[in-house]
């Protein structure tokens, strides 16, 4: 396939772009600006098939304990399922359970969109803190702004992440303690950075309202560990259970949703998590060479096992999505960014690609000059839909146009004998050529409805599973974050001034210490 081009596909398949195309859940996949022909396909799908693929996704649904690396299951799946059917996980129906939460949930956010839940000193709760990390933060945080235009608009959210005292100054700035509601999510309850933002929050609210009986108006926690919850100081009617089968980087559609779901509304959040069922039951259901997430999974090993391709570029073309690749870079390489298989050896082939991106049109006047005619061969994801949630004029249209003309262009290109006939000069043909072949899918939906995000988060979510399966790694577990941790707790005290700390790591980070030190006493 190296040798073939796609205007060459193309010509010789004048219905290409009518067969190599997908539907599911409100989103229709065109994937035929890739450099593939039916007998990839065939192979392709048939190395999904000597990795068992169709087991490990009947493993997942069924609640075996596929995260092997801490003995778990991974069923995020089950936070969306609907009430009547049954996930056991260790011999607990755990349908039921989850229900129960989104009940809790819907009830509370009523409470404060409509103002009955009111803080300590009598006035309405106006402005949403949630503080987390990683999945629980950036699942909230690209929830809310992609679907901001079905939000309260008389409440205001704010998303708080970043140990650095700035995030949290700039977040509280301009809010009163009063109207405030913070949101504290952490499975665990002992995430330092998390804890020290909640700290933070807990202290200005005292310092403002001089009462610790305030923290059960303006403080609720979603969290597994409900002891550690209350002794921080929350109110144990005020926590939210978390399972630990859910993975953060897939909890969303969990109690960590808690902000989304007062943003929207519990209909609009109920709409949201059948989008993502109907895609887990295309998924579980539809015939891998007709299945969405298998069929993208499958395709970003072809680019990144047989065509080293390093990078995968996520294009989406609405506003409403500016975090949508953010939060994709999270569950594609804390996921499978991994060197070592299911069997404890080193895999010996790349496993994640490096995600990145940026909404359209900025980000043609930023990187995609690279993407057209640089050294390196990049896959793109291109996202768009056909109506505007706030149509101005034409604007859609220009916005579309963008979209289809810049997949166009790096399919095709345009040849030195093209750039000729149009008069340039001979000297500079050269740096006018593209030289096209540059792959691409085109996911289009009729808009962005919650329903549609939900398809589209579950999409990605079973892509990169599928990437893991052929890989053979654990897509659920991060331990390569935990080191960094570990260190973390043992610099923290060497930084204090009042002491001189006896000093035993490498030579640079003992330097480093020591300046830190002293600059930090000036």
């Amino acid at each position: 396939m190296r040798k073939l081009h796609l205007r060459q596909l193309f010509a010789d398949d004048p219905k290409r772009g009518e067969r190599y195309t997908a539907e599911a859940a409100g989103l229709y996949l065109d994937y035929s600006k890739n450099r593939i022909i039916d007998e990839t396909l065939r192979l392709l799908l048939t190395l999904a098939g000597d990795c068992n693929l169709h087991m490990r996704i009947e493993a997942m649904f069924n609640g075996e304990k596929i995260n092997v690396s801490e003995r778990r299951s991974a069923l995020h799946v089950a936070l969306r399922t609907p009430k009547g059917e049954s996930i056991v996980v260790n011999g607990v129906d755990v349908v039921p359970q989850v229900h129960t939460v989104l009940e809790r949930m819907a009830a509370f956010s009523e409470q404060i969109r409509n103002g009955k839940w009111r803080g300590h000193t009598g006035k309405r709760i106006r402005n949403i803190v949630n503080i987390g990390l990683g999945g629980s933060d950036l699942g909230p945080m690209m929830a809310y702004e992609a679907l901001r235009y079905y939000s309260q608009r008389d409440l205001n959210f704010r998303f708080v992440s970043n140990v650095d005292a700035t995030d949290f100054e700039e977040a509280i700035r301009d809010l009163d303690p009063a109207e405030t509601l913070f949101i504290i999510s952490s499975k665990s309850f002992t995430t330092q950075e998390t804890l020290a933002n909640a700290q933070a929050a807990r202290d200005w609210c005292l310092d403002k309202l001089d009462d610790k009986q305030s923290l059960s108006r303006h403080f609720v926690a979603v969290s597994s560990n409900s002891s550690k919850a209350v002794k921080f100081g929350i109110d144990a009617g005020n926590i939210f259970d978390f399972w630990d089968w859910a993975g953060g980087r897939y909890s969303m559609t969990s109690a960590i949703g808690l902000s989304t779901m007062i943003a929207i509304g519990p209909e609009n959040f109920r709409a949201m998590l059948a989008g993502f069922h109907a895609m887990d039951q295309h998924f579980r259901t539809a015939p891998l060479g007709q299945n969405l997430p298998v069929l993208m999974g499958l395709l970003a090993i072809w680019y990144n096992n047989f065509f080293d391709a390093h990078t995968q570029a996520l294009l989406p073309y609405d506003q409403y999505l500016r975090y949508f690749p953010v939060y994709l870079q999270q569950l594609s390489m804390e996921s499978n960014g991994k060197q070592i298989t299911l069997d404890g050896m080193r895999a010996g082939w790349q496993t994640a690609p490096i995600w990145w991106g940026e909404r359209g049109t900025n980000g043609q006047h930023s990187f995609y000059q690279l993407i057209h005619q640089g050294t390196r061969l990049i896959p793109c994801d291109f996202i768009g839909f056909c109506q505007s949630l706030n149509p101005l004029g034409h604007r859609q249209d220009l916005l579309m146009a963008n979209l289809l003309a810049q997949a166009e262009a790096l399919a095709f290109g345009k040849t030195a004998e093209e750039i000729r006939a149009e008069g340039t000069p001979e000297w500079l043909v050269p740096h006018r050529v593209l030289e096209g072949n540059r792959p691409s899918n085109t996911l289009l939906a009729e808009r962005l409805t919650p329903g549609t995000l939900g398809s589209l988060v579950a999409l990605y979510e079973h892509s990169v599973f599928t990437q893991g399966v052929i890989w053979n790694v654990d897509s659920f577990d991060q331990w390569g974050v935990e080191l960094g941790k570990t260190l973390t707790q043992a610099i923290f005290p060497q930084l204090e001034v009042a002491r001189e700390p006896e000093l035993k790591h490498d030579s640079s980070t003992n330097t480093l210490i020591r300046r830190y030190r002293r600059l930090r006493r000036q």
